[in-house]
Formats: C-alpha cells, sequence, structure tokens
C-alpha cells in the first residue's frame, strides 16, 4: 500500500488563509482514542441534578517492553510493565445502559472515543484537573 509523506497529508487538513499571509486554518481535527484493556470496577450510574444520567467506570491498559537487550547476541533483558488507568464515561442513551448492565470487573472490552480534559474543585475547595475518556462518540 502506497503511503503519502506526512507534508502531503498535513497539507489536506491545512489551508493558507491568503495567498500573501502566511497565517493557516486548520480545516478540520480529530480527537479519537481506541483502547483495549480491562475493567478495574463494575460500572456504576450517575446523575446530577437537572442533567442526563451517565455510566463510568475505569480501564486498566498495559504497555509491556524488554529492558537490557543486546543486539549482539540477542539476549532478552528484564521484561517491565507499565498500567495506565483510565476513567470511562458513557452519556449515550441506549449505550450508557448496555454498559452499566454488561461491563463487569476483570471483563477485557473494547473502547473508542474520545478524550476530554477538564477540571473541577474538590471537597476541600481545590482545584483539580481530570482527563476522562468519552466512550462511544
Amino acid at each position: 500500500m502506497f503511503r503519502r509523506p506526512a507534508v502531503q497529508l498535513f497539507r489536506q487538513f491545512v489551508r493558507w488563509e491568503s495567498i500573501n499571509s502566511s497565517t493557516m486554518v486548520l480545516e478540520r481535527s480529530l480527537n479519537r482514542v481506541q483502547l483495549l484493556g480491562r475493567v478495574g470496577q463494575d460500572p456504576v450510574m450517575r446523575q446530577a441534578e437537572g442533567k442526563n444520567p451517565v455510566t463510568i467506570f475505569s480501564l486498566a491498559t498495559n504497555e509491556l517492553w524488554r529492558s537490557g537487550e543486546t543486539e549482539v547476541f540477542h539476549t532478552a533483558g528484564d521484561i517491565n510493565q507499565k498500567t495506565t488507568w483510565h476513567r470511562i464515561s458513557v452519556f449515550r442513551p441506549g449505550l450508557r445502559e448496555v454498559a452499566y448492565q454488561n461491563v463487569k470487573k476483570g471483563a477485557r472490552i473494547y473502547v473508542e472515543g474520545k478524550i476530554d480534559y477538564g477540571e473541577y474543585t474538590d471537597k476541600n475547595n481545590v482545584r483539580r484537573q481530570a482527563t476522562t475518556i468519552i466512550a462511544g462518540m
């Protein structure tokens, strides 16, 4: 399969504001996340006053790599692992109910959605940042 160089691909998503200006305007953007991992807790459904309900659960993904490999002898080094926890929120009607009823702790699932960065104030009046995956987008 023929692959376009990165510059050609970049040009598809950018247009110039005018011929004499060097200002670029981004035409399209993409916010998409794909995760495959294990559910860390049974989903909970929450509903804030006056807002739509949301199903929330955590998902763990693992990254494995070898350290200490040498090219000369092709010996394997130690295997290292890093686990990353993701907060998954499901807002879409129908999908949130399916997730709430069928997703269970320990299940291996695939989640597709978008990443959302937000801020909130905790009970001690401290501003915190939160990263959430909005599933089903």
